[in-house]
């Protein structure tokens, strides 16, 4: 298997009052990822995606503007980003695969 040239690991904090909401927009914002047909792993404080790079700051860019549609007045958008055009970076089954339940 080809190694991703890039992958990006994005928490997304809205503000809002409610945590219900919160979560409503954290689940609008992880629906987009999963949309968007490229690898991906939801974790309890992150998803990581990889793939593309320029895809993937797009979909960086993405999440931000979801969560403030979706009702909150800001959001804090934390990114780990690894970039590996020639080598690629680790897959997300490399570096987690074997701590993971089959």
């Amino acid at each position: 298997m080809k190694r991703p040239e890039a992958s990006i690991a994005i928490q997304a904090l809205p503000r809002l009052n409610d945590e219900k909401e919160t979560l409503r927009v954290i689940d609008a914002v992880i629906a987009y990822i999963k949309g968007r047909g490229l690898r991906y792993f939801v974790g309890p404080f992150e998803t990581t995606i990889e793939g593309d790079a320029d895809a993937l700051w797009e979909i960086a860019q993405e999440c931000q503007k979801i969560c403030v549609r979706e009702g909150a007045k800001s959001v804090s958008l934390y990114i780990k980003f690894v970039y590996s055009p020639e080598k690629g970076t680790f897959s997300i089954e490399e570096k987690t695969g074997k701590y993971h339940a089959r």
